[in-house]
């Protein structure tokens, strides 16, 4: 298995990278976007992106699944499914801000082994594979080592949806206490998590495919992706990513 989560880690970061270079075509270009029933945005970028790393899929992996978040799943039923978000943080990308990412991630029998986020805007490319370790632009990817909330950065992407989502509590006793709260939002945060250049990550609310690389990535990186009571793994509907060193004090936080 190391083997072929070599070559699926090559491709997938390769198909990231490509497809992120299609949405630099139409950034600051003055796109507009559509809006979806929920009201979330999606312009031509996204649909072009996701139908181009559709495309790569079914050609080099015809028998594969595939879940993305603008033409939903096909292929149902393989052990190997790929997870498509074409531009996440479309809100961002829209209003000229680069910190959009190009997310693709690769299920096998439901876990996450192959990860690989391309941030086109700002150049980094963030990806990872199970056994195989966690690379930012071809440098190794780690985690911080600060082991105090009074010191850590945390990140979020919308603050209003801490009391939509009934996270308003939790939310305040946490950042109540952290160095530093920042809205470097959406997959950027993760990012920044896996890099070493914040502690803590915090979505309320989470779509698989938002999140469909990091799993991997992040524990990879050597920290924690998964819920917000502390189970690993990307379909609990809400995320939270951290550094292991401070994981027991958040969900000390969250749980009081």
């Amino acid at each position: 298995m190391t083997e072929n989560l070599q070559s699926l880690y090559e491709f997938a970061t390769d198909l990231a990278y490509r497809a992120g270079r299609i949405t630099l075509g139409y950034f600051n270009a003055g796109v507009r976007p559509d809006y979806k029933e929920d009201d979330t945005p999606v312009t031509v970028a996204d649909r072009a992106a996701e139908q181009f790393i559709r495309a790569e899929i079914e050609k080099r992996y015809p028998k594969h699944a595939i879940l993305g978040e603008e033409f939903g799943e096909t292929a149902s039923g393989s052990v190997f499914r790929w997870i498509i978000d074409p531009i996440d943080g479309t809100k961002s990308f829209m209003r000229g801000i680069p910190l959009y990412g190009v997310l693709i991630g690769l299920e096998v029998e439901g876990v996450v082994k192959v990860g690989a986020a391309y941030y086109p805007g700002t150049d980094e490319m963030l990806c990872a594979a199970e056994g195989l370790g966690a690379w930012w632009n071809g440098r190794p990817a780690r985690v911080s080592e600060i082991d105090s909330l009074d010191r850590a950065f945390l990140c979020y992407t919308n603050i209003r949806n801490m009391a939509k989502y009934n996270r308003e509590e939790a939310w305040e006793r946490i950042s109540a206490v952290a160095y530093a709260s920042r809205g470097w939002s959406d997959a950027y945060g993760y990012l920044a998590v896996a890099t070493g250049r914040a502690e803590v990550m915090l979505d309320p609310i989470m779509n698989i495919w938002d999140c469909g690389p990091f799993p991997v990535i992040i524990k990879q990186a050597g920290g924690f992706f998964g819920s917000w009571d502390g189970r690993e793994g990307h379909t609990h509907n809400e995320a939270l990513a951290c550094n292991a060193a401070i994981k027991e004090q958040l969900l000390a936080l969250i749980n009081s």
